[in-house]
């Protein structure tokens, strides 16, 4: 990945979003319209920089090594690669543009499809299974066993999910929740590595393990026999040189538009119209991309005027009295149809101009 973004140490800070999506970065577009399955596996072992990487590795080498040891290395792997997956999937379902933006649904729900990496999710279920694990057996363990497992996580359990509110923006909270309840579920049913266990239970997960890595391996195929990585590194370079100028221009777009579509949630249900001509303003300024993009700038500008009008009390009684529906007084369906309409021309502007979707 690092060779892929040019070898600059500046990608170690951020591998690009092209980079990412072609190592296997789970973007619900390309599993939903282009059925790249693997991407629900391939995530949890991509991460977004160097810092990200080491610090998941950090945590799997303090808490992985339990979890092997009380119920062995083959449940380990299934474990592992399993609420990963969960972790991934609870992050595709939680992609919701339409959800009402609430202090928990910001910290469950993304209204963008962005790219979303990292072994976080699988690292959650490790903790999960440790924590029903010490309350699922509290009556065998010894004394320390018992304040570092069971109830004793739930510390570490809360501080994490304290973190991922505070960071709710960049952190996929959805994959961590998602690990966490898989690794909870599984230790419910499956039972630690007891001395003398039958040959039978042994080997049938062992099977599951040789599965489980046949998954990963079959997944990262997909990616090699899918991707051209000397195609990767030349996109990667145009963005990050001014031969393709549009791209900068694109990120500014962008960004204005996710900036827009926040001031519109926060004035649709949390009745604060206060930063609408601050954001209308800013999408005024930006530069003309193409036709269509401006067309959808225009189409959020009208939908927050419309909202700020809301929050202002109008329409009034007199002017709602002309007959027929009116289907401009519903901006929350107006803005899933522009919703819908801006996701499909984000998808292939982003290939054009190079940029990120986040």
């Amino acid at each position: 990945m690092w060779e892929s973004s040019g070898l600059t140490w500046g990608a170690l800070w951020e591998f690009p979003a092209p980079v990412l999506i072609a190592y296997g970065a789970k973007l619900n577009s390309l599993i939903r319209e282009q059925h790249q399955w693997w991407r629900f596996v391939t995530p949890m072992f991509v991460h977004v920089n160097l810092p990200h990487l080491l610090i998941n590795m950090y945590s799997l080498w303090i808490v992985g090594p339990y979890v092997e040891k009380l119920y062995g290395s083959a449940k380990f792997v299934v474990f592992w690669v399993l609420t990963g997956i969960a972790g991934v999937v609870a992050s595709y379902l939680t992609v919701r543009p339409n959800v009402p933006a609430t202090a928990i649904t910001r910290f469950l729900f993304k209204n963008q499809d962005v790219v979303s990496v990292g072994a976080s999710g699988a690292l959650f279920g490790l903790v999960g299974v440790l924590f029903v694990f010490g309350i699922k057996f509290r009556r065998e363990l010894p004394e320390g066993f018992k304040r570092a497992f069971g109830t004793g996580m739930l510390p570490i359990i809360m501080i994490n999910l304290f973190i991922g509110y505070l960071g709710r923006g960049f952190i996929d909270n959805a994959a961590h929740l998602g690990g966490l309840l898989s690794g909870a579920g599984l230790a419910l049913v499956v039972q630690y590595r007891r001395p003398g266990e039958r040959l039978s239970i042994a080997a049938t997960w062992r099977v599951l393990q040789v599965a489980a890595l046949g998954l990963v391996v079959v997944s990262f195929f997909k990616v090699a026999q899918y991707l051209n990585f000397q195609n990767v590194s030349q996109a990667v370079s145009q963005s990050e040189h001014t031969e393709n100028p549009g791209s900068e221009v694109f990120l500014v777009y962008a960004k204005a538009m996710n900036d827009a579509q926040e001031v519109f949630f926060d004035a649709i249900h949390g009745k604060d119209g206060s930063n609408i001509d601050r954001v209308v303003q800013n999408l005024q300024s930006v530069p003309s991309l193409d036709p269509k993009a401006d067309e959808l700038r225009n189409r959020l500008i009208a939908l927050l005027l419309k909202a700020k009008g809301g929050l202002a009390g109008s329409p009034s009684p007199k002017l709602s009295q002309k007959p027929g529906p009116q289907p401009d007084s519903h901006p929350i369906q107006e803005f899933g149809l522009w919703t819908r309409d801006y996701n499909e021309w984000l998808k292939g502007a982003a290939q054009i101009y190079v940029g990120k979707l986040s």
